[in-house]
């Protein structure tokens, strides 16, 4: 027998995010906005809501957005340990010899980490994306295998690369707005990024060299947090832009737009309607799941948590949200951990709008003998 544990949680301002379907909602249809862009993609960050998506897996030339990949190598091995900021790198003759968007490298300059990092997110600066992906990999091919590597773990199955840089125009280096989507969300996560990728102007060599983000949108799109702009001839305007406001962070990526300002309007766009429409709603007030007695285990009691996030993506609507929680009386041992034990529900009004697996959270043995006469002299002598 199960016993429903319900409980309300009256939400003042309903901050919540659910999956569209759940809902019940249309998605997005074209004929509701404007997208000028063949391809593109609306995800919010923190669930990985897919929004609005046209033509999201079809594979495009990257340009520079390519770079979206790069950083998060870089930045991840920041965070392990493996490099610092403070770290100084030494310019190749290759590095140096790289064209496009650049800060005019020269053989044997050097430049600490944190910088090539800026020029990398602020200018997209080919010479440094290579500097430092030699810096880190000893050469860009090692590096390059690394970003397909950290794609196959991402999951992405429209994305191949042959170089660091997307200066490139190579039909074997490709990707998809959905791709891109997924791996900016990954490195937004880690929020080191955003002290380079928020820069509108800084500059490099004790002042005498300056840099101007290329994505414009840093500059006027209110809680603009990045990410990437792109273009060669063959993969037009790229971008991937990412805002956070109260809390809630989207990323809309826009492939092969015919100009700066149509992929800008775009982005801005989807971005917009994002904001307006739909917010975070917390699977949790905060209070600790209950525990659960178990019958023969080696523990009295069992603790639960929830499988997966810990948001789900609504409409706004300022509707009140109702959890109920479902889970059996008891269990019998043994019990290991992350077996599903129950479900969370989240309702809206009359609308289930998520259902979250309550697992356990830790292996729970069946008791021995000696267990069980041990239990049995603490009971009998108040041990």
């Amino acid at each position: 027998m199960k016993k429903l544990l319900s409980f309300v949680l009256a939400l003042a301002a309903l901050l919540g995010l659910v999956p569209l379907r759940a809902l019940a909602a249309e998605p997005l249809r074209d004929s509701d906005i404007r997208i000028s862009a063949p391809s593109a993609i609306l995800m919010e960050k923190a669930t990985g809501q897919i929004l609005y998506e046209k033509k999201a897996h079809e594979h495009m030339l990257p340009a520079s957005v390519t770079k979206v990949m790069t950083l998060l190598l870089l930045i991840e091995d920041i965070e392990a340990g493996k490099i610092s900021l403070e770290d100084t790198v030494t310019a190749s003759a290759r590095a140096a010899s790289f064209g496009g968007s650049n800060v005019y490298l020269e053989e044997g300059e050097q430049m600490s980490v944190h910088e090539m990092l800026k020029c990398i997110a602020v200018v997209s600066a080919n010479d440094c994306a290579v500097a430092m992906a030699e810096f880190v990999s000893g050469t860009e091919q090692v590096f390059v295998d690394r970003m397909n590597k950290r794609a196959e773990e991402l999951g992405l199955k429209d994305t191949h690369f042959t170089n660091c840089t997307g200066l490139f125009d190579d039909a074997n280096h490709y990707t998809s707005a959905y791709d891109v989507a997924v791996m900016s969300r990954e490195l937004i996560r880690h929020e080191l990024i955003k002290n380079y990728s928020t820069i509108w102007m800084d500059s490099i060599r004790g002042g005498s060299f300056e840099l101007n983000n290329t994505n414009k949108l840093v500059y006027w799109y209110e809680g603009c947090t990045g990410l990437k702009t792109g273009f060669t001839s063959a993969a037009m305007y790229c971008l991937s832009a990412t805002a956070e406001r109260d809390g809630v962070e989207y990323i809309a990526v826009i492939m092969h737009a015919q100009s700066i300002d149509e992929r800008n309007t775009d982005a801005t766009s989807l971005l917009n309607y994002a904001f307006a429409n739909y917010t975070l709603c917390p699977l949790s007030d905060g209070s600790p799941l209950p525990e659960l007695p178990v019958e023969m285990g080696a523990e009295a009691a069992l603790p639960l948590r929830l499988e997966g996030g810990d948001y789900v993506l609504v409409p706004k609507s300022g509707a009140k949200a109702a959890y109920s929680l479902e889970l059996p009386d008891k269990l019998s041992a043994p019990v290991a951990e992350g077996t599903p034990l129950g479900t969370l529900r989240v309702r809206i009004g009359d609308q289930t709008v998520a259902e979250t697996p309550v697992v356990a959270a830790k292996d729970v043995p069946r008791i021995g003998t000696f267990g069980i006469l041990k239990r049995l002299a603490g009971s009998l002598f108040g041990l």
